[in-house]
């Protein structure tokens, strides 16, 4: 999923700065998509829920899905 791509970069480089839906938002992408994402990303392990700045999720491990 091309969208799924463009948000999990896009949450490496936010560093925590947006909230998740906002993030998603900067992005074109609405609310529901956005969380279907995040979904995906948690099942995944790419990311885990954890409070960082702004943000309730976190990456994991950003280099292991290179």
């Amino acid at each position: 999923m091309k969208n799924k791509e463009r948000y999990y970069n896009a949450l490496i480089q936010n560093q925590g700065h947006i909230n998740e839906i906002d993030l998603g938002e900067k992005i074109q992408l609405n609310e529901i998509e956005t969380r279907e994402i995040i979904a995906q990303l948690l099942v995944e392990h790419r990311i885990a829920y954890e409070v960082n700045r702004n943000c309730n999720y976190k990456v994991v491990n950003k280099n292991a899905y290179r």
